[in-house]
């Protein structure tokens, strides 16, 4: 009867824990859901319509976006970060095309402050303009920037010929965040337009699939040669 009674108590505590741990979990579930991000735009109803890339575009609410590469070694690290926190960091080298580094203007630099101050700068003006959530539309940009496949050089018997392949899905992310920033800093550099309006007008533009964005130009010509060497 005693061994009974203790496996009796011993159940019940089991239980009563099990169902605490439950609780805590659903509360921070609940708390984690209600965060926004910069306390400024909620992520809870943001709708990711190309289901490829829907595991690297990194939505969790966070008061602030930044990770100080603790996650830099982990497999599929850039998955893990804030797609805002991405863009600040594509900022900080926007000069890079190609295998090719462009002059950059002194406000683009590694500062993280500077860098997500245009972000958030962009998405108030996108907000402004549109009425939206701008993280709806940022998500938009990027599912109608990224392109679907590209062309890759292969080389057999000492010659060299393109061959069409598909994009993975980080990089098609890859891809159009580069393509948004490195059309922005073109129309900004040496211009009278800033980085933050040209960054928004981007976003805007490729969210609407208009042809005007560098980033869906660049998409088109990616595809168009991936097209050609089938």
């Amino acid at each position: 009867m005693l061994l009974l009674d203790m496996i009796q108590q011993l159940m019940e505590v089991f239980f009563v824990k099990m169902a605490e741990q439950i609780t805590e979990e659903k509360e921070e579930k609940v708390e984690k859901e209600q965060f926004k991000l910069f306390d400024l735009y909620s992520t809870e109803e943001l709708e990711i319509k190309d289901k490829a890339i829907k595991p690297y575009i990194g939505l969790d609410g966070k008061l602030v976006l930044k990770s100080y590469g603790r996650r830099k070694f982990d497999k599929f690290a850039k998955a893990k970060f804030n797609i805002l926190e991405r863009f600040a960091n594509r900022i900080a080298v926007p000069g890079h095309v190609g295998k090719k580094h462009k002059i950059i203007t002194s406000w683009s630099s590694g500062a993280y402050e500077n860098n997500m101050n245009i972000v958030l700068k962009a998405l108030k003006i996108v907000e402004e303009k549109t009425k939206k959530n701008p993280m709806q539309v940022l998500i938009d940009a990027i599912e109608n920037g990224s392109p679907r496949d590209e062309i890759t050089v292969i080389e057999h018997a000492g010659a060299r010929y393109p061959q069409a392949v598909d994009t993975s899905p980080m990089r098609r992310v890859d891809l159009a965040v580069r393509w948004m920033v490195q059309g922005a800093y073109s129309k900004a550099f040496g211009k009278k337009g800033k980085m933050y309006e040209t960054l928004a007008n981007e976003i805007m533009k490729a969210a609407e699939g208009n042809m005007e964005s560098y980033s869906l130009m660049k998409k088109n010509d990616a595809e168009k040669q991936a097209d050609s060497a089938r």
